[in-house]
């Protein structure tokens, strides 16, 4: 492995005193001092080729204007009972690896014990889950948040970073699916007030559950647009609990969600249901330019 060559080239015991035997304030020190003195040994023409061919920093190639534009719309269709969070650009380390089992090397990990954005909805369902700590009997949130992931996406005019828009919801179980059924309405009724007539909302139940049954009797009567079970859907399966769901507008796949266990696992609840969903700004801005 890679990293096995580069630790054979330090002191013996070097790896375990920088992962174990540093608190984490003078590990952070240490790596500031390497930091501060590899910046000084660069020159301009080096900083100007890395903004050139450093994937992690180049820009986005849509326009701000109209991004601006549909984020102003999506804040405006917003329901009042979705509070709005303005999220950091970084957050604890591990809240990826953690939080959502999401392997550390996907995200970008900084000197400061913390990791830049790469999912706004796992910050939000901590939000979420101090928030029920302190007496919410339901938790809204909304956010919309540019993030940086480390994996390398060939796709055309893909970048290392892009916005989304997100919504987490976090309430205790009542039974029989109920809370689910009422979480996936406000979701979905979101959704279809976004993008219209042409919304494609689907549904994959990858663990059998009564929440099933609530989608036939509470969620699709209470849709306006069909609310279509994908049976082949096999992306997410061991990220979302049990059910999740698809968004998207005239065959273009523009974001995803589902129910996770991250706020019955950060508030040590099973009892707790939290559902996730968000959609590409850019995406959506672009289809709406088409």
């Amino acid at each position: 492995m890679t990293s096995d060559r580069i630790w054979s080239k330090l002191p013996a015991g070097t790896r375990e005193a920088l992962v174990d035997g540093l608190s984490p304030s003078d590990l952070q020190s240490a790596f500031l001092d390497v930091s501060r003195e590899r910046a000084a040994k660069l020159t301009p023409a080096r900083v100007l080729d890395r903004w050139r061919n450093d994937r992690f920093v180049q820009p986005s190639q849509t326009d701000p204007r109209a991004l601006a534009r549909t984020q102003a719309r999506l804040w405006d269709l917003l329901p009042d009972r979705f509070a709005g969070v303005e999220l950091s650009p970084v957050t604890p380390l591990g809240t990826c690896s953690v939080v959502s089992n999401i392997h550390q090397n996907m995200v970008l990990s900084t000197m400061r014990n913390t990791e830049v954005a790469s999912d706004p909805t796992n910050e939000l369902a901590l939000e979420a889950a101090v928030r029920r700590r302190a007496g919410a009997e339901r938790v809204d949130l909304a956010t919309c948040q540019r993030v940086v992931r480390a994996q390398v996406n060939n796709a055309p005019g893909m970048s290392a970073h892009f916005e989304l828009f997100a919504l987490v919801s976090s309430a205790r179980d009542t039974g029989s699916g109920r809370t689910e059924a009422e979480l996936l309405l406000d979701h979905l009724r979101y959704w279809y007030a976004v993008l219209g007539e042409k919304a494609d909302l689907t549904f994959t139940m990858f663990t059998p559950s009564a929440v099933r049954e609530r989608i036939d009797d509470t969620v699709r009567p209470g849709l306006p647009v069909e609310f279509v079970e994908d049976t082949e859907r096999t992306k997410g399966a061991g990220y979302y609990a049990g059910t999740a769901i698809g968004v998207g507008v005239g065959g273009n796949e523009l974001g995803d969600g589902g129910f996770t266990r991250w706020t019955a696992d950060l508030l040590g609840d099973a009892k707790e249901r939290c559902l996730i969903s968000c959609v590409s700004t850019e995406g959506l801005t672009a289809l709406s330019a088409a």
